[in-house]
């Protein structure tokens, strides 16, 4: 049988003081992560920096980092716009793999950066899928 694993949610500033608080007065790391609803590994997470900056140390800490880290490059961006325009006909695929080919074959953006880019741009139309086809043409018979 395969141990499950509880899932703890990111702490809080209340929580982290409340475990350490629980921690100096009880001494046990085990009935203070009980208490304060944490994993034993959140307690040896902060510790390091509770033992460095006390209480105030526990109020800020690290973010997660942002979700868009980097962006396409502005030279990229613009190659795409410029072969779209030479090629109207050629999708995202197509606009993709050109970029890979004149890059020695190495891809530079995915077809669907390729799309956002040129959806941006104005240069990309919004198409009706198939399913919404059959939908409109099923309710206009009616």
């Amino acid at each position: 049988m395969i141990a499950k694993r509880t899932y703890f949610r990111e702490t809080t500033a209340q929580q982290r003081k409340l475990l350490f608080k629980t921690w100096e007065e009880t001494g046990s790391v085990k009935q203070a992560c009980r208490i304060a609803r944490v994993s034993r590994g959140t307690f040896y997470y902060w510790k390091p920096r509770f033992d460095e900056h006390g209480y105030a140390g526990l109020e800020a800490f690290a973010r997660r980092g942002p979700k868009e880290p980097k962006g396409t490059a502005s030279e990229i961006e613009e190659r795409i716009i410029a072969l779209r325009k030479e090629n109207p006909d050629w999708g995202k695929k197509r606009l993709a793999d050109a970029l890979a080919k004149a890059n020695n074959w190495v891809p530079l953006v995915s077809p669907n950066t390729v799309k956002r880019i040129l959806v941006d741009a104005g240069l990309w139309e919004a198409t009706v899928s198939r399913a919404g086809k059959k939908r409109e043409a099923s309710q206009s018979d009616r």
